[in-house]
């Protein structure tokens, strides 16, 4: 076989396909995420904290870029940017909790179908057992 052809056996599998789609898909998901944290829910939090954006928030590390911009603070020298740190940890705090009540969910969908499947399969299994005792019978009657 070809490497060719192994390769695109390969990328046509299922779990190839399906992974590409969950990485394309989460890329939009996290844009929608970052949208959610830096417009909706750090501008009151950065109103609790004084008023100001969390993402401009510093400790300059030359002493010389004290009360200047975030911008203008890393072209005078070293800054320690914490305020935007912080804004990427609840992006991702909010990220995964969403996530976790995503997979939360499909696994209580998952349970209640495995569980119908379940009650079915023995549903079944009971009307065969029931006909293979009767089948038993018959041949042990000859």
């Amino acid at each position: 076989m070809g490497m060719m052809q192994e390769f695109r056996q390969f990328a046509m599998k299922g779990n190839v396909v399906d992974l590409a789609v969950g990485v394309i898909i989460g890329g939009a998901f996290g844009k929608i995420v970052d949208s959610l944290v830096q417009d909706v829910i750090m501008p009151p939090i950065g109103k609790l904290f004084g008023g100001l954006d969390f993402a401009s928030y510093y400790l300059p590390l030359n002493g010389q870029a004290y009360g200047l911009p975030l911008a203008e603070a890393k072209k005078a020298g070293a800054v320690l940017a914490y305020g935007n740190f912080l804004t990427i940890l609840l992006n991702f705090i909010i990220l995964a909790f969403i996530i976790f009540q995503m997979v939360r969910v499909m696994n209580r969908m998952r349970a209640t179908f495995v569980t119908r499947e379940e009650e079915v399969a023995a549903a079944a299994t009971a009307e065969e057992i029931l006909l293979l005792r009767e089948i038993r019978d018959s041949l042990k009657g000859r």
